[in-house]
Order: C-alpha cells, then sequence, then structure tokens
C-alpha cells in the first residue's frame, strides 16, 4: 500500500492537475478531499486539454476509482454536468461521491455575489461559487449532506427548514432574497440529484478495503498553502484547509501514514484572487509572460497575476505542507527571458524578514531580489536534468538551495510526458 499527497504550496494554479494527473497513471484511488468547484485543475494528455473542477484528476485513467471526499461542497449540478462534458469526449470515469459531503446550492452562488458586491474594493476576489457560504453553513450546522438526497422525506424537511432560515438571513442582511425558494430550489435538487444519485455511498468503506488491499491512494489538494484556511493570506484564502495534514480527515481514510507528499510550484509566481502579493511583475513584463504560459484562470478565466518567483512564501509553502519532494511547473515558459528574478528574503521596518509572516507584516514589507541570467533555447523536448541549458539548471538548482526542499519532478511542458524526473 502506498499513501501519496498532491498539494500546492503556492497561491493555487501551480500545475496540481496536471501532476496527478501524471501519478495517477499508477494509482488504483484518487481523492478529492476539500474545496469545491472553484477549483480548476488543467490536465493536457492523450485525451485532449481539460479543465476540471469538482472531479478529481484521475479520471482519465479507466483503472481508477475516483472520490470525491466527505471534505469537499458539492454543487450537483456542476458534477453532473462535468460527468456529461467528460462522456461527450469518450471518457467515462469511476466515481463515488462521499454521503458526507456537503450541498452547495445556487442560493450559495448568490450570496457569494452579494458579499462580494457588498465588500466592494475590499472584496476578497471570489470566484463566486458559493464556496464559502456553504462551508459557513456547515459549520452554522445548516448544511444538507449528500446521502440525504437517498432520504427523499428527511431531505424536503431540512431542504425547507434551510431555505427558510436562508431567505429570512438574507433578506435582512442584503435586502434581497431571490432565488431562494423552497419549491424551486426543491425542483433543482431532484432533477441534478437523480442524474448523481447512483454516485453516493459510504466512500471510507471504499478507501478502507483499498488500504486493506494495499492499492495506491492518491489525494488530490485544491489551491495552495497561501490560500488555507489557517495557514494562508487570510481573510484572503479560500474556506477550507487545502494542507496535506488535512487530508485524512477531507478525504476520509484515517490510521495509516502518509508515504509522501509532493508539494507543486511554479518557476514563477501567480495568483488569481486579492490579498498581498509581494514580487509582482511591472505590467509590460506580466502581460508578456501571461501570454506565453497561458495564465489565466481556469475556473474563472480571470488574468492571473504574475510575479516573480517567491522563495520566502515557497518555502514556508512547502513547510506547511510538509513536503517530502516538490515538482516545479512551467519551467519551459521562462525561456526567452533575459533576466530572472528570485526573492530571497522580505524587509519590514528595517528589518530580515526569512519566514512568511501573517498579513499585518506582509503587507508592510518589501521584496529583496537576487538576479539570474536567463536562457533562449527551447527545453519543451529535454527529459534529463543535465540536458537543460546551464542557466535553466542553475536557476532550479538555486530556487531547491533557497526553500530547501528537493525539487523531484521539473515539468517542461503541460503534456503528462513533458516532464523531467530527477533522481
Amino acid at each position: 500500500m502506498s499513501i501519496q499527497i498532491v498539494v500546492g504550496a503556492n497561491w493555487g494554479d501551480e500545475g496540481k492537475g496536471r501532476m496527478v494527473d501524471y501519478f495517477a497513471q499508477q494509482a488504483d484511488f484518487v481523492v478529492r478531499y476539500q474545496g469545491g468547484n472553484n477549483a480548476g485543475h488543467t490536465v493536457v494528455n492523450e485525451f485532449g486539454q481539460f479543465k476540471l473542477h469538482l472531479l478529481p484528476s484521475g479520471v482519465f485513467n479507466p483503472k481508477v476509482m475516483n472520490i470525491l471526499g466527505p471534505g469537499m461542497v458539492i454543487d450537483i449540478q456542476g458534477l453532473a454536468d462535468e460527468l456529461d462534458d467528460l462522456k461527450s469526449r469518450g471518457i467515462e470515469p469511476q466515481l463515488r461521491v462521499s454521503d458526507r459531503a456537503t450541498l452547495c446550492f445556487p442560493f450559495h452562488r448568490l450570496e457569494d455575489t452579494w458579499e462580494e458586491e457588498r465588500l466592494g474594493n475590499e472584496a476578497y476576489g471570489s470566484t463566486r461559487r458559493g464556496i464559502a457560504p456553504a462551508y459557513g453553513d456547515r459549520t452554522m450546522k445548516k448544511a444538507i449532506q449528500l446521502g440525504e438526497l437517498l432520504h427523499p422525506e428527511r431531505f424536503r424537511d431540512r431542504l425547507k427548514k434551510l431555505t427558510d432560515w436562508k431567505a429570512e438571513r438574507c433578506n435582512s442582511f442584503y435586502g434581497k432574497c431571490d432565488g431562494i425558494d423552497f419549491e424551486s430550489l426543491l425542483a433543482w435538487s431532484e432533477e441534478h440529484g437523480a442524474r448523481i444519485r447512483h454516485l453516493i455511498t459510504d466512500t471510507s468503506v471504499l478507501l478502507e478495503e483499498g488500504a486493506a488491499a494495499g492499492k495506491q491512494i492518491l489525494f488530490e489538494a485544491q489551491l495552495g498553502t497561501l490560500r488555507d484556511l489557517n495557514f494562508g493570506i487570510y481573510p484572503f484564502t479560500t474556506s477550507s484547509c487545502a494542507l496535506a495534514a488535512y487530508a485524512p480527515v477531507g478525504g476520509g481514510l484515517f490510521g495509516h501514514g502518509i508515504d509522501r507528499v509532493v508539494a507543486v510550484v511554479k518557476a514563477f509566481s501567480t495568483c488569481v484572487g486579492e490579498g498581498p502579493f509581494l514580487t509582482r511583475m511591472s505590467d509590460a513584463e506580466a502581460d508578456e509572460l501571461r501570454e506565453i504560459a497561458e495564465e489565466y484562470g481556469a475556473a474563472t478565466g480571470r488574468p492571473r497575476t504574475i510575479g516573480h518567483f517567491d522563495a520566502v512564501a515557497t518555502r514556508y509553502g512547502c513547510w506547511a505542507q510538509g513536503a517530502t519532494e516538490v515538482a516545479l511547473t512551467k519551467l519551459d515558459s521562462l525561456s526567452g527571458l533575459p533576466r530572472l528574478k528570485i526573492c530571497t528574503h522580505y524587509v519590514h521596518e528595517g528589518k530580515r524578514i526569512d519566514r512568511f509572516p501573517i498579513n499585518a507584516v506582509l503587507e508592510a514589507s518589501e521584496p529583496v531580489y537576487e538576479e539570474m541570467p536567463g536562457w533562449t533555447e527551447d527545453i519543451s523536448g529535454v527529459r534529463d536534468f543535465d540536458a537543460l541549458p546551464e542557466n535553466a539548471r542553475n536557476y532550479v538548482l538555486r530556487i531547491e538551495e533557497l526553500i530547501g526542499f528537493k525539487l523531484r519532478y521539473v515539468s517542461v511542458g503541460p503534456e503528462r510526458e513533458a516532464l523531467i524526473e530527477r533522481a
């Protein structure tokens, strides 16, 4: 048996999907353990290019049992539509959904939008997919579990109480409650619940059986350390725990040791959403690299903010994830840039900062850079680290030295095989 976890060590958008797709070729189970359809995991393989939101990135291996774990919030319409889209492209994955995951309703999307509009210039940069309100209801003990869809009378009763409570709260606070009515939400639940109800089960039983049989289990996280609710740039975070330590809880598999944690980082910094981001490039530099690297949010389509590599943030991100090794993605996107910058530390009120701080300090800090020469060669066909241009090797080795974690994998393209594995 082997239990592995793939996580993001930055702000999200690191390329976790391409790494999970790679590891899933040897996996028996791939498990999403937190978040919802605010994820945007881009995968490029022999079937084409895909942007996954709820589905695990193991769906392209027909031998893999894919699981949406109890720690997730699930928009059943989004899930059913995503499955239909895959089916239209000839892919019908094995999938099961935890009966303990909770529903993300259409009114959660409305709440998300109303709150971002209320915050105005101080908005959190939400995807407006309803994730924060859905997790909020879970914490308030108002949420409805997916397993309740299998018990129609109980579901109706719970939904009526939830919609009455939700409409009253939204009307009082936002002055609106359009779209929050029991009959329309019941119809929505019945229509889309019928499309996925055959997938709902106690997924922990499947994982326990798999573990007992010595199967290969791969957990997949959404977003990254710096968007984690507890250790990220709060409050500009997601509403769940994106750390590897949460995988047993959000995935529903207990009493088994973790064999390795692969933290994914990008060869430069990017983020979608708001919050402090110290290594932001100039507009001209960012615009050029954004087009080269196709840096647009997979879930929202929003242009990503582009920055120089931040070793302080990445070192912290790998530490919080308990990384045993690191995958560096999109090194090929830097080809042709004459000079590259790496942020080695911050300065706050004249003092050197080497450990990523809370926002109160971060927002008043400045990055300190060292520069390195770039390379002009196309490296997308390279599969051996020693075959990379010298300046590319030096850039990777310097990042490895600064973050203090082994860069085991170096991605030189979006395709599954465009990967260098170092001994």
